[in-house]
């Protein structure tokens, strides 16, 4: 009995140290955290956070059966509301983590109490500074960057080539210090800028006569596009009072944030289509086709509707799943950090989460969580809104986010925009009816030297300033190209061009124009644009007789020309040499002195005519056509020399710097340039060979006294320079290579890009040559200019003269050859037939031609043919000669 009874005991205790065991891992793996939330139930978005997260915690101890905890305190987005429930949830429920606030203010200061006693926050703030992760080390930033967000509006800019934007925003401090900074930097990047900012105050509903005045300011802008950061409640009272204003009437553009449109799909449809119509919305992207996503979305809609009967849509939007998905972030971490026990705290594990929410991959990159990527982009027509396509960080816009294909568009391929006023075109974003808008001040040089580029005369009369010159008229151009209104105003500034350019930088002036060159130590100061002159530095230097005339008689002609007329006249005195050579002796003799003879023939042919010496009318033409060619070819050699003489009788006194710094001359330049550093710092000058003019005047009278050996100019002006003394001086040595003239403005303006584009349109149609023809280049010199290059002469400016002296002496020739056939056809009948039958057909011959002729007959035994043609005499008429010759 004492036996069984053992067993049993024994039996007993095994059971319940097994039974403890099982207690004691279910204790182990069992959470019994305890969270809290900071968040505004007056407002959708409070409301939507707290239907999600209650959501959150419940799934997550159904699906892992634990027991977390929510406790939930309203701040009504008060600073100090946050502090006190904060101050409630740390020491009272003894929370282990603070979701919310939705505020920087009020985040700022939770993290503040929360980092003494090491609770983790993490906030739903829209910005929250890069330094604050330093300062306070538990602070965590559940929502994404916003700059994302603006880059994605600063597209939607760039798109329709929009350049300035007005920004409307909540003046708090998260957007003062995040929003604005992002979308500036977003604005820049593409070449656009804020022209204008307005922060209303939170509280400002109930002051309609505050927020009427603030867009009464709006409307005398120029600008037409508005970026629209502001929550809910104050958006909604924005719209009906611009509506009122008729602000959302054709040609204004309305482009709303994602505090805004996130919730669109809150608002009443009848709002909608009597206040918004037209907007342009930007909202995070939630990826509704996710089965996660679908059975969240159900259950939040029968949820939410039962506890918020008054709002008119049950949908969850943007706000609802970051707040779902930060609750299982703490909820994950905080199973994880039960497991490790003092291994690693919540705050580690928080940072350490990885995993698919309804927002898409969570993870936290430097306290931050990851920043989104995709954002979706709609457009408010009708009672609702419809989608336009995606933006995403990296392939700009896309009609879907899961076709590659469609990546890479602008927002205008993506469908017709309904725009405010539904007009058919798009609307340009800027007004010229708007004239109040205070002017860019721009700053132009007084001492400019040469009043072709920037003249500035006062008014007495007026007390104005008048400013005219090239520099003045191709700004007033450019702007005019510009794709928005830019009001502008000249300033008259008396000082030296750099510092001209450093009043950019203290903020002075606004831009300068006139002949400021690009160099350096001046975009220190400015960007600028390019440069709309021909860049380069020369030397000038006076010019002095020239002796160095050894062959310059030779340059008249190219070697072409030269050889080509030789050889024309060698053809045509071989041709007159062939047909005369029988009717003069002194065109016979040896090969030699025949030779000699037609070469004299050939080149004395170029200076007289020789017509009494002459017995063919086929050399006649041949010379007469070839003295004709022959005098305009030398006419023009000789027109041709004495300008070469002209220009060639004067030389530079200086070949090279290096002349001029051997000879350690004088060397001047103008005071309000940049000339001087650049002599002494790059071509080495000695700085007391340097001397500054301020008067055109001095540099001439000091050139030609040989006081100074050169001056230094720049291309633009040096060309206006030597156009006006174009006898007296000339440019030697290298051009050396400095920026040209360009237009000033601050460092990273986003009216530059905008400026360079017009400026370059100037150029390419041809408006900038036309100014600089009728400004620049109209002061001519009326004696040879120096830096005309007179060439030599080639055959291609007298082919036509020798194309007809060689077709005449040619065709001379060719007839000549055939009566030297014919001759030899009567020669031959002399000597191979009879006597008699000679004579009668000589005779008969000559009654047919009815001309006189003679016969000339060559032959060893001249007596009998002479007796018998004697004979034939007597019977023919006087006008038949016969001539025996004695071989």
């Amino acid at each position: 009995m004492s036996l069984a009874l053992c067993s049993f005991l024994l039996l007993v205790l095994i059971f319940t140290l097994r039974a403890d065991e099982a207690a004691t891992d279910a204790e182990n793996n069992h959470v019994k955290g305890i969270i809290g939330a900071i968040v505004d139930n007056t407002s959708r978005v409070g409301k939507e956070q707290i239907v999600a997260m209650e959501m959150a915690v419940e799934d997550f101890n159904i699906g892992s059966n634990q027991s977390l905890l929510l406790h939930i305190r309203t701040s009504k987005r008060e600073p100090v509301h946050a502090v006190l429930a904060a101050r409630d949830l740390i020491n009272s429920q003894e929370v282990e983590a603070i979701l919310g606030p939705q505020t920087w203010e009020e985040t700022s200061l939770v993290a503040e109490i929360a980092s003494h006693d090491q609770i983790p926050v993490l906030s739903f703030a829209d910005a929250t500074p890069n330094w604050a992760a330093e300062k306070w080390p538990f602070l965590l930033e559940a929502s994404p960057n916003q700059y994302a967000q603006m880059k994605a509006i600063a597209a939607i800019v760039q798109s329709w080539e929009w350049h300035q934007v007005t920004v409307i925003y909540e003046d708090v401090g998260s957007s003062a210090t995040g929003i604005i900074p992002h979308l500036s930097d977003a604005l820049r990047e593409v070449g656009a800028q804020i022209s204008h900012v307005l922060a209303l105050p939170p509280f400002i509903i109930n002051s309609s006569r505050l927020i009427t005045k603030e867009l009464q300011k709006l409307t005398s802008s120029p600008c037409r596009v508005f970026v629209v950061h502001l929550p809910l409640p104050l958006a909604e009272h924005l719209f009906e009072k611009a509506k009122k204003m008729k602000m959302m009437q054709k040609d204004y553009i309305w482009i709303t944030t994602d505090s805004f449109t996130s919730l669109v799909h809150s608002v009443n449809g009848a709002t909608i289509s009597s206040l918004m119509q037209g907007i342009i919305g930007v909202r995070s992207y939630i990826p509704e086709d996710n089965p996660q996503f679908q059975d969240f979305s159900k259950r939040f809609h029968k949820r939410f509707g039962s506890e918020y009967p008054e709002e008119s849509n049950h949908e969850p939007g943007a706000f609802a799943v970051q707040a779902y998905d930060a609750v299982r972030s703490v909820a994950s971490a905080m199973r994880e950090s039960n497991k490790k026990g003092n291994n690693q705290t919540l705050l580690q594990s928080i940072l350490l989460s990885d995993f698919f929410g309804l927002t898409g991959k969570v993870q936290f990159i430097n306290q931050k969580v990851a920043p989104a990527r995709i954002y979706q982009i709609i457009n408010l027509v009708g009672r609702s809104y419809r989608e336009l396509g995606f933006w995403t960080n990296g392939s700009d816009f896309s009609e879907t986010i899961d076709n590659p294909a469609t990546y890479n568009l602008s927002l205008k391929d993506l469908g017709q925009v309904v725009w405010p006023g539904a007009p058919l075109y798009t609307p340009k974003g800027w007004t010229e009816a708007a004239t109040s808008e205070e002017p860019l001040r721009i700053g132009v040089p007084v001492g400019s030297e040469f009043k072709e580029y920037v003249r500035v005369a006062y008014d007495e009369l007026r007390n104005v300033s008048d400013f005219d010159g090239f520099s003045i008229q191709l700004f007033k151009v450019t702007v005019e190209l510009l794709p928005f209104h830019l009001p502008y105003e000249f300033l008259p500034f008396n000082g030296s061009y750099d510092d001209l350019v450093k009043q950019i930088y203290l903020k002075k002036f606004d831009a300068v124009v006139g002949d400021e060159a690009i160099v350096t130590k001046r975009c220190k100061h400015a960007d600028f644009t390019h440069p709309y002159t021909e860049s380069g530095l020369v030397m000038i230097v006076p010019l002095q007789k020239s002796s160095n005339k050894a062959l310059l008689f030779m340059k008249p002609f190219t070697k072409a020309m030269w050889i080509l007329t030789v050889i024309v006249s060698i053809y045509n005195g071989f041709v007159v040499w062939l047909i005369e050579r029988n009717h003069g002796h002194e065109l016979t003799g040896s090969a030699f002195q025949q030779t000699g003879t037609f070469l004299w023939l050939s080149f004395s042919s170029l200076f007289s005519l020789h017509g009494e010496r002459l017995h063919s009318n086929l050399s006649r033409m041949t010379m007469v056509v070839w003295l004709f060619v022959a005098l305009i070819i030398s006419q023009t050699y000789t027109a041709n020399l004495t300008s070469m003489l002209t220009v060639q009788g004067l030389e530079p006194t200086l070949d090279n710097i290096e002349s001029l710094q051997n000879s350690n001359a004088i060397v001047g330049y103008s005071n309000a340039s940049f000339v001087a550093s650049y002599l002494i710092d790059v071509l080495k000058f000695k700085e007391r060979n340097l001397r500054g003019y301020t008067s055109l005047q001095d540099y001439v009278k000091d050139l030609k006294s040989r006081e100074i050996g050169a001056i230094f100019l720049e291309v633009a002006v040096a060309k206006i320079f030597l156009a006006r003394h174009c006898k007296s001086f000339t440019t030697a040595g290298p051009t050396y290579k400095v920026g040209g003239f360009g237009f000033a403005f601050p460092k990273g303006s986003p009216l530059l890009p905008s400026v360079i584009e017009a400026l370059l349109k100037v150029s390419e149609s041809g408006k900038l040559r036309e100014l600089e023809t009728s400004m620049i280049t109209a002061e001519k010199c009326i004696e040879v200019d120096l830096d005309d290059d007179i060439s030599s002469l080639s055959p291609s400016s007298f082919w036509v003269l020798f194309v007809l002296t060689g077709a005449t002496s040619t065709v001379a020739l060719v007839i000549y050859a055939g009566h030297r056939r014919n001759w030899e056809f009567h020669q031959n009948l002399l000597v191979n037939r009879s006597i008699r039958t000679l004579i009668l057909t000589v005779l008969k011959y000559w009654g047919h031609s009815k001309q006189r002729f003679s016969v000339k007959v060559c032959h060893s035994d001249s007596l009998p043919i002479s007796q018998n043609l004697a004979e034939a005499v007597t019977v023919t008429p006087s006008s038949l000669s016969i001539e025996t010759v004695v071989a």
